[in-house]
């Protein structure tokens, strides 16, 4: 199951926070400090917590909105986050199989929580006639059953309809049986109860305060367990002894110390040899688990024994250090790791996570790392949110998972996945995440062409230099063609280059997501007056990618030599969807038909035509330069006169 929208509303500084999207892997939410990422967190954090946290109407509630809280009626349940879900496609084939394959209009739902109310509202789109149909379908009535349970469109009223049949057929009895247990008899009930209460995942909520202590009073900490007053760093700790396969009351064995020594030891290698797969920052440490009697006159707790201290040995100077005395970044990393991994051993698998400014205290290269340990580690297996405001934690590869959150005067926090909407607070750590990258790969000058990936380039050179040797129109070389490396960045890089007063122009897919995003940019006046073209405006159709400029059988020629080793037989053209207007739609299908393990790589075709130019280039049709005439026309007229 998958979160893929939030809303929150009267929650300490936000008031609306408007729906903002989540993606299916990392979501970064970037703003200034006091913005209100943090209680956007805390927030979800209380849909489906992994240990116990709730709302408190006196002291959540935003203060500027007291009289507005107080006059409303008493037990009214006041809606702080409306959260969507999308089902999976297991689970969307469990309902299929239970209640028939039009049971549900959409895999998606809402989920409510507020003040007054514990409970979990939820709202579905299912269709209850189609449900009915189904259940009246697997039962074998007589004509005089079939004709009385007929018409009925509700649960509710075939539930009656059965319970009234003189004599039910056993698998009536037993269907109504059944649905006498779902909850109030309600199919929406039933769908919550069977399908989205018990998948959904639990949300885990981490900040910089919740490190592990380098050292505990053992049995101070085994008597605060049992009563379950423990912070999540005592719970990292606690994670490392069930790493172990030793509890903590082990300890009072007094004749078990050297089995007890000797496993800290390997618990310690086991979580050693994890962090340092992703903390770069220095591979000389180690560490270290050491019990140790209270020390004379120690205050309480510590003045009961045993003592149980975390130590970080430096194989480089040959000394150790207790582990709070080890810089915060890297007390961070390591707890925040073994935490984790408590979680997952505890069988908590599907978790979503939500991280409250991370690796704030590391060195920008250990924020790299982080990012890293979130994609490799994380990522994979759960969702991820992450607030910050620092460039290193921004990944200018993936600058589509940004959200930015505004402290907005009138309002409270905003979230946004439109860049262009930021303050230049805000926006700061993005501009200087890509300014990082552009360093490493600066490809702009006065007047540039956004495109969505290297294959565009070389197509674009391509044709421009089979119009030119026949005589038309090219691409006028003032343009300086920058491959951005997707669609998801396109709305940042014209924000970015716009703000440098540079003469931007963009050229997309007719199906890119960031289109809507780019034409406000352009209304904002960031991007040059018509300067947003669109691939489908020269080739007639309604949805088309670059490579539709070509003839559909040379494209299809390029695909064949560009996957020689993985085709049993050449694709034939009379294998393509015709009604499709998109070619690269139409061979990712044969791809998919033919069950080809190689994911279609857009790149390799273009390659080919780059490689084998000298041969190919002079098969380009007519049609195709008259295509490519009018995307030329039109790019070189954004350009000022010479």
């Amino acid at each position: 199951m998958q979160l893929i929208k939030a809303r929150v509303t009267d929650y300490r500084s936000v008031e609306d926070s408007d729906s903002f999207d989540i993606e299916k892997d990392v979501t970064c939410l970037v703003g200034k400090n006091e913005s209100g990422k943090t209680t956007l967190l805390q927030a979800l954090f209380r849909l489906n917590p992994v240990e116990p946290a709730a709302f408190d109407e006196v002291v959540d509630f935003p203060a500027r909105k007291t009289r507005e809280r107080k006059q409303l009626p008493a037990g009214e349940k006041i809606p702080v986050l409306t959260a969507t879900f999308r089902l999976d496609d297991t689970i969307m084939k469990a309902i299929e199989e239970e209640l028939g394959p039009k049971a549900m209009r959409s895999p998606e739902f809402a989920v409510e929580i507020g003040y007054r109310d514990k409970s979990k509202s939820f709202s579905f789109s299912y269709n209850e006639a189609a449900v009915v149909d189904h259940l009246r379908s697997t039962l074998d009535l007589p004509a005089a059953g079939a004709k009385a349970i007929g018409s009925v469109k509700t649960v509710t009223d075939f539930l009656d309809a059965l319970d009234e049949l003189k004599e039910p057929p056993s698998d009536a009895t037993a269907l109504a049986d059944r649905l006498r247990g779902w909850r109030n008899g309600s199919l929406g009930c039933h769908l919550i109860d069977q399908y989205a209460n018990p998948s959904m995942p639990k949300f885990v909520y981490f900040a910089d305060y919740d490190t592990m202590p380098g050292k505990v009073a053992l049995p101070d900490l085994i008597r605060r367990r049992q009563s379950g007053d423990i912070t999540r760093g005592e719970r990292a700790l606690l994670s490392l002894l069930d790493m172990a396969g030793v509890s903590p009351e082990e300890f009072k064995n007094t004749d078990q110390h050297e089995r007890i020594l000797r496993e800290l030891e390997n618990s310690g290698n086991v979580i050693s040899d994890e962090v340092f797969e992703y903390w770069s920052q220095n591979k000389e440490l180690e560490v270290q688990l050491k019990v140790l009697p209270p020390e004379v006159g120690a205050t309480a707790p510590f003045d009961e024994g045993p003592i149980l201290q975390v130590r970080v040995f430096n194989r480089r100077h040959r000394a150790s250090v207790p582990f709070d005395d080890r810089s915060r970044g890297f007390v961070w990393f390591f707890s925040f790791l073994a935490y984790f991994n408590e979680l997952e051993a505890a069988g908590t698998t599907d978790l979503i996570l939500l991280l409250d400014e991370p690796g704030l205290s590391l060195h920008g290269r250990a924020q790299g790392d982080l990012l890293r340990l979130i994609d490799e580690r994380l990522a994979p297996k759960h969702q991820v949110l992450y607030t910050t405001h620092s460039p290193f934690m921004v990944d200018p590869d993936n600058i589509q998972r940004v959200r930015t959150v505004i402290d907005m005067e009138r309002g409270g926090a905003k979230v946004s996945s439109e860049i262009f909407k930021a303050d230049e607070d805000t926006a700061f750590p993005l501009l200087t995440a890509m300014g990082i990258e552009m360093t490493q790969t600066l490809f702009v000058g006065e007047h540039t062409l956004l495109l969505e990936g290297p294959s565009d380039l070389i197509y674009l050179d391509i044709l421009t230099d089979v119009a030119e040797a026949k005589g038309s129109i090219g691409l006028d070389p003032r343009w300086v063609k920058t491959p951005i490396g997707g669609s998801g960045k396109l709305s940042t890089f014209v924000t970015l280059l716009g703000a440098n007063k540079l003469n931007v122009a963009v050229l997309v897919d007719s199906s890119t997501k960031d289109v809507g995003a780019v034409q406000r940019l352009r209304d904002n006046g960031q991007l040059a007056k018509n300067g947003l073209l669109q691939i489908s405006e020269f080739t007639g159709t309604a949805d088309a990618d670059i490579e539709d400029l070509f003839d559909r059988g040379f494209y299809l020629e390029l695909v064949n030599r560009a996957y020689t080793p993985q085709l049993t037989t050449p694709i034939r053209a009379s294998e393509l969807n015709a009604k499709d207007p998109r070619v690269l739609r139409q061979i990712e299908a044969v791809f998919k038909k033919r069950k080809i393990a190689t994911r279609f790589n857009h790149y390799k075709p273009a390659a080919v035509l780059l490689r084998e130019q000298a041969a190919l280039a002079p098969r380009i049709d007519a049609e195709t330069i008259t295509r490519a005439d009018l995307l030329f026309t039109r790019l070189n007229s954004l350009l000022p006169k010479r």
